[in-house]
């Protein structure tokens, strides 16, 4: 199978990055204005490290990375990247980007990011990806994810095309960032995953910024937390804040999940105590 990889940042050692680990950190906790910032410049860097030489002679479909009911966070920097890729391909009279899904069947309570690259693929390979292979046909396919740190996501993918027959497609695998140094263990994702958020607390600025948006890692993240700190967390969010995560929760089948349940609950039963006295002050 022919694919190629593009990267806008690579990570040679685990001390100085080209990008800011903070804002890393941020965009995987919500900030969509970092997402903005970051699929910008992933669109710049593609058109001109690679559209720009090697101009597309068929119709674009970016894809973002898997996902059961809640978007990952690459999904906000998705719609940041085809906003600019859309702005060069119409310049050019090219046809501007679509888009689809591919849809994960298992989702997992296990922070990814801990993992090493045996465990990685371990989880991984015992999920299933599915995408539409009929409206792929004749399109050259953008895959965009995040973070490249030991590749398992892309071999499964790859193994995804094998099964639908799409492995003679034209491909590029698209990273904001990649793992180049092998000797650097792969929970350096972890570190940079981690690098602004230390406790639930320091969700709150990213939660009330105004540009704000879910993802899977936030709602793992919150309905796992400590349930005494959760509850403090919790306190004065707004009923929208409340709704959305716990709907997102259902979605994904977090409530059939022992470790979310308790966090969950809690979420349900203060929902339930609102909306009644509600009914009760309007009667």
């Amino acid at each position: 199978m022919s694919h190629h990889v593009y990267s806008l940042h690579k990570i040679q050692n685990d001390i100085s990055f080209s990008f800011s680990p903070s804002d890393y950190s941020l965009f995987k906790y919500g900030d969509e204005s970092i997402a903005n910032v970051f699929g910008t410049g992933l669109a710049e860097g593609f058109i001109k490290n690679v559209l720009a030489t090697h101009k597309p002679h068929q119709q674009l479909v970016v894809i973002s990375s898997p996902y059961s009911f809640i978007p990952t966070a690459t999904f906000a920097m998705k719609k940041y990247f085809v906003y600019g890729l859309n702005r060069w391909l119409a310049e050019k009279g090219l046809p501007v980007v679509q888009e689809t899904k591919v849809h994960r069947t298992i989702t997992y309570k296990e922070d990814y990011g801990e993992l090493n690259a045996e465990e990685r693929m371990r989880l991984i390979g015992n999920d299933s990806f599915h995408v539409d292979s009929s409206f792929l046909e004749g399109k050259t396919l953008i895959f965009l994810d995040d973070i490249k740190i030991t590749g398992s996501h892309e071999r499964v993918i790859l193994r995804m095309m094998e099964q639908y027959n799409l492995q003679h497609h034209h491909t590029y695998m698209l990273y904001f960032a990649e793992l180049i140094n092998k000797d650097i263990p792969a929970n350096i994702e972890n570190h940079l995953n981690y690098y602004a958020v230390k406790s639930i607390f320091d969700l709150n600025p990213i939660v009330g910024s105004g540009h704000f948006c879910f993802n899977t890692r936030i709602v793992k993240y919150i309905l796992c937390y400590e349930h005494d700190a959760f509850c403090v967390f919790m306190q004065n969010k707004p009923e929208s804040f409340c709704n959305q995560l716990y709907d997102l929760a259902l979605g994904n089948g977090y409530h059939l999940m022992d470790e979310y349940s308790k966090n969950l609950n809690f979420i349900k039963d203060n929902l339930f105590t609102k909306k009644s006295k509600f009914v009760t002050d309007g009667n």
